[in-house]
Protein backbone atom coordinates (compact mmCIF):
# COMPACT_ATOMS: atom_id res chain seq x y z
CA UNK A 1 0.00 0.00 0.00
CA UNK A 2 1.25 3.46 -0.95
CA UNK A 3 -0.28 6.30 1.03
CA UNK A 4 0.20 10.01 0.53
CA UNK A 5 -1.01 13.21 2.13
CA UNK A 6 -1.89 15.83 -0.41
CA UNK A 7 -3.84 18.93 -1.25
CA UNK A 8 -5.46 19.81 -4.52
CA UNK A 9 -5.58 23.28 -5.97
CA UNK A 10 -9.31 23.61 -5.38
CA UNK A 11 -9.87 22.59 -1.77
CA UNK A 12 -6.44 23.27 -0.28
CA UNK A 13 -7.21 20.91 2.61
CA UNK A 14 -5.15 17.90 3.64
CA UNK A 15 -6.44 14.71 2.07
CA UNK A 16 -5.44 11.06 2.24
CA UNK A 17 -4.56 9.35 -1.01
CA UNK A 18 -3.92 5.77 -2.09
CA UNK A 19 -1.45 5.57 -4.97
CA UNK A 20 -1.77 2.85 -7.59
CA UNK A 21 0.76 3.08 -10.39
CA UNK A 22 0.77 6.78 -11.35
CA UNK A 23 -2.79 7.41 -10.24
CA UNK A 24 -4.04 8.81 -6.95
CA UNK A 25 -7.32 7.65 -5.43
CA UNK A 26 -8.89 9.81 -2.74
CA UNK A 27 -9.27 7.80 0.48
CA UNK A 28 -10.03 10.70 2.80
CA UNK A 29 -13.45 9.25 3.70
CA UNK A 30 -11.67 6.41 5.53
CA UNK A 31 -10.48 8.90 8.16
CA UNK A 32 -14.01 8.96 9.56
CA UNK A 33 -13.18 5.55 11.04
CA UNK A 34 -10.37 6.90 13.19
CA UNK A 35 -11.07 6.78 16.94
CA UNK A 36 -11.86 10.22 18.38
CA UNK A 37 -9.06 12.07 20.14
CA UNK A 38 -9.31 13.79 23.50
CA UNK A 39 -6.91 16.05 25.34
CA UNK A 40 -4.11 15.37 26.07
CA UNK A 41 -3.46 13.93 22.62
CA UNK A 42 -1.27 10.81 22.85
CA UNK A 43 2.23 10.80 21.40
CA UNK A 44 2.57 9.72 17.80
CA UNK A 45 0.70 9.97 14.53
CA UNK A 46 -2.98 9.05 14.85
CA UNK A 47 -3.27 7.61 11.35
CA UNK A 48 -0.13 5.47 11.61
CA UNK A 49 -1.19 4.18 15.03
CA UNK A 50 -4.47 2.91 13.56
CA UNK A 51 -3.34 2.03 10.05
CA UNK A 52 -3.67 -1.75 10.38
CA UNK A 53 -7.36 -1.61 11.23
CA UNK A 54 -7.98 1.25 8.80
CA UNK A 55 -6.56 -0.46 5.70
CA UNK A 56 -9.84 -2.06 4.52
CA UNK A 57 -11.63 1.29 4.82
CA UNK A 58 -8.85 2.99 2.86
CA UNK A 59 -9.10 0.44 0.05
CA UNK A 60 -12.89 0.75 -0.01
CA UNK A 61 -12.82 4.56 -0.10
CA UNK A 62 -10.25 4.49 -2.89
CA UNK A 63 -12.33 2.06 -4.94
CA UNK A 64 -15.24 4.48 -4.74
CA UNK A 65 -13.20 7.51 -5.86
CA UNK A 66 -12.29 8.87 -9.28
CA UNK A 67 -8.52 8.65 -9.86
CA UNK A 68 -6.40 11.62 -10.83
CA UNK A 69 -2.72 11.78 -11.87
CA UNK A 70 -0.36 12.04 -8.93
CA UNK A 71 1.29 14.91 -10.75
CA UNK A 72 -1.90 16.98 -10.50
CA UNK A 73 -1.78 17.40 -6.70
CA UNK A 74 0.58 18.91 -4.13
CA UNK A 75 2.31 16.16 -2.15
CA UNK A 76 2.98 16.88 1.52
CA UNK A 77 4.80 14.76 4.09
CA UNK A 78 2.97 11.40 4.25
CA UNK A 79 3.44 11.44 8.03
CA UNK A 80 1.63 14.40 9.53
CA UNK A 81 2.42 14.22 13.24
CA UNK A 82 5.56 12.30 14.19
CA UNK A 83 6.56 12.64 17.83
CA UNK A 84 10.18 12.91 16.66
CA UNK A 85 12.51 12.78 13.68
CA UNK A 86 15.71 10.87 14.40
CA UNK A 87 18.89 11.23 12.36
CA UNK A 88 21.83 8.85 11.97
CA UNK A 89 25.06 10.79 11.34
CA UNK A 90 27.98 9.41 9.30
CA UNK A 91 26.32 6.01 8.85
CA UNK A 92 28.05 5.06 5.57
CA UNK A 93 31.80 4.34 5.50
CA UNK A 94 32.44 6.25 2.26
CA UNK A 95 30.56 9.29 3.56
CA UNK A 96 32.87 9.19 6.58
CA UNK A 97 35.85 9.18 4.23
CA UNK A 98 34.59 12.21 2.28
CA UNK A 99 33.73 14.10 5.47
CA UNK A 100 37.28 13.57 6.73
CA UNK A 101 38.74 14.77 3.41
CA UNK A 102 36.44 17.78 2.78
CA UNK A 103 37.25 20.74 5.01
CA UNK A 104 33.98 22.45 4.01
CA UNK A 105 32.23 19.52 5.73
CA UNK A 106 34.50 18.94 8.71
CA UNK A 107 35.51 22.60 9.33
CA UNK A 108 38.74 21.38 10.86
CA UNK A 109 37.06 18.99 13.28
CA UNK A 110 37.87 15.31 13.78
CA UNK A 111 35.06 13.39 12.03
CA UNK A 112 34.01 10.13 13.63
CA UNK A 113 31.26 7.61 12.79
CA UNK A 114 27.87 6.85 14.26
CA UNK A 115 29.57 4.51 16.78
CA UNK A 116 30.90 7.64 18.49
CA UNK A 117 28.26 10.25 17.66
CA UNK A 118 25.15 8.22 18.36
CA UNK A 119 21.92 9.71 16.98
CA UNK A 120 20.56 13.25 16.76
CA UNK A 121 17.13 14.85 16.64
CA UNK A 122 15.55 17.04 13.99
CA UNK A 123 12.78 19.51 14.76
CA UNK A 124 9.31 18.29 13.80
CA UNK A 125 8.70 21.76 12.35
CA UNK A 126 11.37 21.06 9.71
CA UNK A 127 9.18 18.40 8.06
CA UNK A 128 7.73 19.04 4.59
CA UNK A 129 6.63 17.08 1.55
CA UNK A 130 8.39 17.07 -1.82
CA UNK A 131 6.11 19.56 -3.56
CA UNK A 132 6.48 22.05 -0.70
CA UNK A 133 10.19 22.20 -1.42
CA UNK A 134 13.23 23.41 0.52
CA UNK A 135 13.69 27.07 1.46
CA UNK A 136 17.40 27.67 1.99
CA UNK A 137 18.53 29.81 4.90
CA UNK A 138 22.02 31.20 5.53
CA UNK A 139 22.76 31.78 1.85
CA UNK A 140 26.35 32.72 2.69
CA UNK A 141 26.97 29.16 3.94
CA UNK A 142 27.02 25.79 2.20
CA UNK A 143 23.67 23.99 2.21
CA UNK A 144 23.93 20.28 1.31
CA UNK A 145 21.54 17.58 0.17
CA UNK A 146 21.63 14.19 1.94
CA UNK A 147 19.36 11.47 0.53
CA UNK A 148 18.37 8.64 2.86
CA UNK A 149 15.97 5.76 3.34
CA UNK A 150 13.43 6.85 5.95
CA UNK A 151 11.92 4.26 8.29
CA UNK A 152 8.46 4.94 9.74
CA UNK A 153 7.71 3.31 13.07
CA UNK A 154 4.34 1.55 13.31
CA UNK A 155 4.26 -0.23 16.65
CA UNK A 156 5.99 1.80 19.33
CA UNK A 157 8.17 0.51 22.09
CA UNK A 158 11.19 0.94 24.31
CA UNK A 159 14.28 -1.30 24.58
CA UNK A 160 13.36 -3.06 21.34
CA UNK A 161 15.74 -5.87 20.44
CA UNK A 162 17.42 -6.11 17.05
CA UNK A 163 15.74 -9.47 16.55
CA UNK A 164 12.30 -7.89 17.04
CA UNK A 165 12.99 -4.53 15.41
CA UNK A 166 11.56 -5.15 11.94
CA UNK A 167 8.15 -5.96 13.43
CA UNK A 168 7.94 -2.35 14.64
CA UNK A 169 8.19 -0.84 11.15
CA UNK A 170 5.06 0.48 9.46
CA UNK A 171 6.51 1.81 6.23
CA UNK A 172 9.38 3.32 4.28
CA UNK A 173 9.80 6.60 2.44
CA UNK A 174 12.46 8.76 0.83
CA UNK A 175 14.07 11.24 3.18
CA UNK A 176 16.17 14.32 2.49
CA UNK A 177 18.19 15.40 5.51
CA UNK A 178 19.14 18.90 4.40
CA UNK A 179 22.14 20.40 6.18
CA UNK A 180 23.68 23.83 6.55
CA UNK A 181 27.40 23.47 7.23
CA UNK A 182 28.78 25.10 10.35
CA UNK A 183 30.06 24.58 13.87
CA UNK A 184 26.65 24.45 15.58
CA UNK A 185 25.16 21.20 16.88
CA UNK A 186 23.68 18.95 14.17
CA UNK A 187 20.19 19.19 15.61
CA UNK A 188 20.23 22.95 15.04
CA UNK A 189 21.81 22.94 11.57
CA UNK A 190 19.51 20.17 10.35
CA UNK A 191 16.36 21.29 12.16
CA UNK A 192 15.70 24.39 10.04
CA UNK A 193 12.21 24.80 8.57
CA UNK A 194 11.85 22.66 5.38
CA UNK A 195 15.16 20.84 6.01
CA UNK A 196 13.46 17.45 6.50
CA UNK A 197 11.75 16.29 3.31
CA UNK A 198 9.68 13.09 3.35
CA UNK A 199 7.94 11.59 0.36
CA UNK A 200 6.61 11.12 -2.13
CA UNK A 201 4.44 8.73 -0.11
CA UNK A 202 4.93 5.94 2.40
CA UNK A 203 5.20 2.34 1.21
CA UNK A 204 3.98 -0.14 3.81
CA UNK A 205 6.53 -2.62 5.08
CA UNK A 206 4.82 -5.63 3.51
CA UNK A 207 5.77 -4.29 0.06
CA UNK A 208 9.53 -4.03 0.75
CA UNK A 209 11.01 -7.52 0.99
CA UNK A 210 14.55 -6.47 1.97
CA UNK A 211 15.03 -2.85 3.08
CA UNK A 212 18.66 -3.71 3.81
CA UNK A 213 19.39 -4.11 0.10
CA UNK A 214 17.88 -1.13 -1.76
CA UNK A 215 19.57 0.92 -4.46
CA UNK A 216 19.02 4.66 -4.23
CA UNK A 217 20.31 7.90 -5.71
CA UNK A 218 19.84 11.63 -5.98
CA UNK A 219 20.42 13.95 -8.92
CA UNK A 220 20.57 17.71 -8.72
CA UNK A 221 19.11 19.00 -11.97
CA UNK A 222 20.71 16.45 -14.36
CA UNK A 223 23.85 15.74 -12.33
CA UNK A 224 24.16 12.46 -10.41
CA UNK A 225 25.38 13.32 -6.90
CA UNK A 226 24.78 10.30 -4.66
CA UNK A 227 24.28 6.64 -5.53
CA UNK A 228 24.52 3.73 -3.11
CA UNK A 229 22.73 0.75 -1.56
CA UNK A 230 21.38 0.38 1.97
CA UNK A 231 23.57 -2.71 2.39
CA UNK A 232 26.40 -0.21 2.98
CA UNK A 233 24.91 1.09 6.24
CA UNK A 234 27.23 0.95 9.27
CA UNK A 235 24.28 0.61 11.67
CA UNK A 236 21.67 -1.37 9.74
CA UNK A 237 17.95 -0.80 10.24
CA UNK A 238 17.39 -3.29 13.12
CA UNK A 239 20.42 -1.91 14.95
CA UNK A 240 19.24 1.68 14.48
CA UNK A 241 15.81 0.88 15.91
CA UNK A 242 17.25 -1.04 18.84
CA UNK A 243 19.80 1.68 19.56
CA UNK A 244 17.27 4.52 19.38
CA UNK A 245 14.76 2.69 21.59
CA UNK A 246 17.43 2.04 24.21
CA UNK A 247 17.42 5.80 24.85
CA UNK A 248 13.81 6.79 24.14
CA UNK A 249 10.38 5.31 23.58
CA UNK A 250 9.45 5.14 19.90
CA UNK A 251 5.88 5.99 18.92
CA UNK A 252 3.78 5.34 15.80
CA UNK A 253 4.81 7.71 13.06
CA UNK A 254 8.29 8.39 14.39
CA UNK A 255 10.73 8.86 11.51
CA UNK A 256 14.25 7.44 11.49
CA UNK A 257 16.50 8.91 8.79
CA UNK A 258 18.95 6.05 8.33
CA UNK A 259 21.95 8.04 7.07
CA UNK A 260 23.42 9.24 3.79
CA UNK A 261 26.22 7.89 1.59
CA UNK A 262 29.10 9.71 -0.09
CA UNK A 263 28.45 12.43 -2.64
CA UNK A 264 26.79 15.09 -0.49
CA UNK A 265 26.99 18.48 -2.11
CA UNK A 266 25.60 22.00 -2.14
CA UNK A 267 22.34 23.19 -3.64
CA UNK A 268 21.25 26.73 -4.46
CA UNK A 269 17.90 28.38 -5.17
CA UNK A 270 16.55 27.25 -8.54
CA UNK A 271 17.95 23.73 -8.27
CA UNK A 272 15.66 20.69 -8.37
CA UNK A 273 16.62 17.55 -6.45
CA UNK A 274 15.47 14.26 -7.98
CA UNK A 275 15.60 11.40 -5.44
CA UNK A 276 14.84 7.74 -6.08
CA UNK A 277 14.81 4.58 -3.94
CA UNK A 278 14.16 1.14 -5.43
CA UNK A 279 10.73 -0.15 -4.42
CA UNK A 280 9.76 3.14 -2.79
CA UNK A 281 9.52 5.57 -5.67
CA UNK A 282 10.93 8.89 -6.77
CA UNK A 283 10.33 12.53 -6.03
CA UNK A 284 11.43 15.94 -7.32
CA UNK A 285 12.05 18.63 -4.73
CA UNK A 286 12.51 22.29 -5.73
CA UNK A 287 14.97 24.53 -3.92
CA UNK A 288 14.20 28.20 -3.27
CA UNK A 289 15.50 31.01 -1.13
CA UNK A 290 14.02 31.64 2.29
CA UNK A 291 12.01 34.84 2.44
Amino acid sequence: MRLCRYTDNQLGEDQLGLVRDDLLFDATAALENLPPLTWPIPHGDHLIANLDVLRPAIEHAADDSHPVPVSSVVLKSPVANPSKIIGAPVNYHKHHEEAVADQEINLGRDVKTIDTYGLFMKANSSLVGPDEGVALRFADRRNDHEVELAVIIGEGGSDITEADAMRHICAYSIGLDMTVRGTEDRSLRKGIDTYSVLGPWLVTADEIADPGHLDFEIRVNDELRQKSNTEQLIFDIPRLIAYASSFMTLYPGDIIMTGTPEGVGPVVPGDVMHAWIDGVGEMSVPVRAHK
